[in-house]
């Protein structure tokens, strides 16, 4: 039965720190594949601006392409309403994965604030929790948490460095830029989609081609 990691994030724009996390996870937990999922409708995230779902798992797509274990995912997407993790978690779980093989890949931050998730309750029984910490975080914080939710929690200390979106999107609006902050081919999609500056931007189409991707029901465990 395959072990399956899975990314969620806003992802605007993926760049290398979310390459090398997953790509860590992936080692650290001998995972078989990484699946990055762009939110549709991000909860933490409403009321703030971000780029078009498209562009979003465009770019995802493209930096996912040249690693056989990284795949993208349109499954929230393509959903009605707000992304809650715990809707996801199910998806997986109905296409075949198994609780004891799945894994939700977060932020050590993050993780913190589960008890404030849509149905926390539920989520923490449906997959194994991995939150990524930097180096020298203070593992201690984790004992906030109640003691049936640590359990369900693995922690692993990520590579430090030092990207983030915001500060991309901040390097792009005032023309520096930003290439090894991203993969060549995200650097690119920006630059010819005028993501990121001021004025219009084009909207790609609604599908992509020639992408592996994880869309509808399939059997693939």
């Amino acid at each position: 039965m395959a072990r399956v990691g899975l990314m969620g994030g806003t992802f605007d724009p993926v760049h290398h720190g979310h390459l090398l996390v997953a790509e860590h996870v992936r080692c650290e937990l001998r995972l078989d594949r990484v699946i990055f999922i762009p939110a549709g409708s991000p909860p933490h995230k409403q009321g703030q601006p971000i780029s078009a779902a498209e562009h979003r798992y465009l770019m995802v797509s493209l930096a996912t392409a040249p690693n056989p274990w990284f795949f993208s995912s349109r499954i929230e997407l393509d959903r009605q309403g707000a992304s809650f993790s715990v809707d996801t978690l199910h998806h997986f779980l109905e296409d075949g994965c198994r609780p004891e093989d799945l894994y939700f890949i977060t932020g050590a931050d993050a993780i913190l604030e589960i008890l404030t998730w849509h149905r926390h309750e539920e989520a923490v029984h449906l997959c194994t929790f991995v939150a990524v910490a930097r180096p020298g975080y203070d593992l201690r914080r984790m004992r906030e948490l109640p003691p049936a939710y640590q359990e369900r929690i693995r922690l692993v200390e990520a590579v430090a460095l030092d990207v983030s979106s915001t500060n991309i999107r901040a390097r792009v609006r005032t023309q520096r830029p930003i290439r090894y902050l991203v993969p060549d081919p995200v650097d690119a999609y920006i630059a010819k989609q005028g993501l990121y500056r001021s004025g219009e931007v084009r909207i790609p189409p609604q599908r992509s081609q020639g992408v592996t991707t994880w869309n509808r029901r399939r059997n693939w465990i």
